[in-house]
């Protein structure tokens, strides 16, 4: 009887905060969810043309069929007929032409690696996949290791560039147990959500309303605090009391919400860096690369890291025959990308994207946005595991449940499912 009094706010309504209220209120919680924006989901929320008949997301998303934790999660909630697993082409760009490079049998067909080079690789990717143990790598940077390992040739044509362009300036750091999660659990086959992960996100809130819980979107969260009755969320003005408060925005945004919390905590959680990302996003009236959905770029060479064609993943009949392709990138928040407009980006864009398609002309564009968000990718240094926060917090009855805490994986809806559902577990127990 004890589970059904407590009332908890949910702090952020992307899937993190969409599960752990669904979880909550299904035992008995009473549950109040805030969520600044209009639409809920996070990084994982979509748009909607409205020649389209399925939501795409503003980042390009998918699942692999190794994510078990979000597959028992949306059979469990009824949502399971509508995940569905195509199996696209992945390739990377070398010397002027873009290869498959996502099978054993594309490994060994790459061009512009040795034999030698393209054995010592298979065997080390075949390493990463099979060991569980990835604690001793987190203390070795992939710079470091790569190249032991497999080779300064593969390292320099293949992950350098990954590195450089995922992290910038801050790549020569990134540890050795993030590159292990790209490997581990990755698939060929990509899973995706028939109307987009929209409709998951949307049937999953309403599943969480169905059990009792209030879902505020477009309520802003102005500040945490410690009141005389337990701990207070003011949004608009407004002040909430409740027993537990889960927080699942953005980590960066934790110390500016609730600055009262203990400074030597508040300068632990600062310290922790993250980069941002972009997509541009057009609806095109011809297809930019044969059958290829990813891209991947070298930054030195492009203005973007990505181009991901995903109507060479999903049917472009949902989306009124566009052709819909990603051009995405990661930056530091103070890029000056981040300053550009819709317009201005697409010139910058507009060369590598001529590079990959000669024929391309302004003339295929229907349409295109862009979308930006400032903490999308955590920087995982050495022994990050010993740098990260734990769920709770130096005040009783308040956790912290980011994608930022997922690692070694990165972020993902998988994890975000099973970070919504750690918090629950957390909070029933105590």
């Amino acid at each position: 009887m004890a589970e059904a009094r407590k009332h908890v706010g949910i702090v952020g309504g992307g899937v993190t905060g969409l599960t752990a209220a669904y979880e909550l209120a299904r035992r008995g919680c009473q549950v109040t969810l805030f969520e600044a924006a209009e639409t809920l989901g996070g990084l994982s929320s979509g748009f909607r043309d409205e020649a389209w008949e399925w939501s795409l997301e503003r980042f390009y998303h998918h699942i692999f069929a190794s994510d078990d934790v979000i597959i028992r999660f949306v059979q469990e909630i009824g949502f399971g007929d509508a995940l569905f697993f195509p199996r696209p082409i992945t390739s990377i760009w070398s010397r002027g032409g873009a290869y498959p490079f996502d099978s054993p049998i594309a490994v060994l067909k790459f061009p512009h690696l040795s034999l030698w080079s393209k054995v010592r690789t298979g065997l080390v990717i075949l390493y990463l996949r099979l060991t569980r143990d990835w604690k001793p790598l987190e203390d070795k940077t992939a710079c470091q290791w790569l190249p032991r390992w497999m080779g300064r040739e593969a390292f320099e044509v293949l992950w350098l560039p990954l590195l450089e362009g995922k992290f910038v300036e801050d790549y020569e750091g990134v540890n050795m147990a993030w590159f292990w999660a790209r490997f581990h659990k990755r698939t060929p086959r990509l899973g995706y959500f028939r109307g987009g992960f929209q409709a998951f996100v949307d049937y999953l809130a309403a599943r969480a309303e169905e059990h009792g819980a209030e879902i505020r979107r477009a309520t802003p969260v102005e500040r945490i605090r410690r009141g005389p009755s337990g701990l207070e969320v003011e949004a608009r003005g407004v002040r909430h009391s409740f027993d537990r408060v889960v927080f699942t925005a953005p980590l960066r945004l934790f110390p500016q919400i609730a600055p009262d919390l203990p400074s030597d905590y508040r300068e632990r959680l600062q310290a922790l860096k993250t980069v941002g990302a972009l997509t541009l996003v057009l609806a095109l009236r011809h297809q930019v690369t044969p059958n290829v959905y990813w891209l991947n770029l070298p930054a030195r060479e492009f203005p973007f890291l990505a181009l991901v064609e995903h109507t060479n993943y999903v049917d472009r009949a949902h989306y009124g025959g566009d052709h819909l392709v990603y051009l995405g990138h990661y930056l530091p928040r103070e890029h000056r990308y981040f300053r550009m407009d819709e317009e201005e980006l697409l010139a910058e864009f507009l060369p590598g994207l001529r590079r990959i398609q000669p024929a391309f002309d302004e003339g295929w564009i229907r349409k295109s946005w862009l979308f930006q968000e400032a903490d999308a990718q955590p920087v995982p240094g050495l022994g990050h595991s010993r740098l990260l926060p734990p769920l709770e917090t130096p005040w009783e009855g308040l956790y912290l449940a980011t994608m930022s805490q997922v690692y070694p994986w990165d972020r993902g809806t998988n994890y975000a499912v099973e970070m919504g559902q750690r918090v629950t577990r957390r909070i029933l127990e105590g």
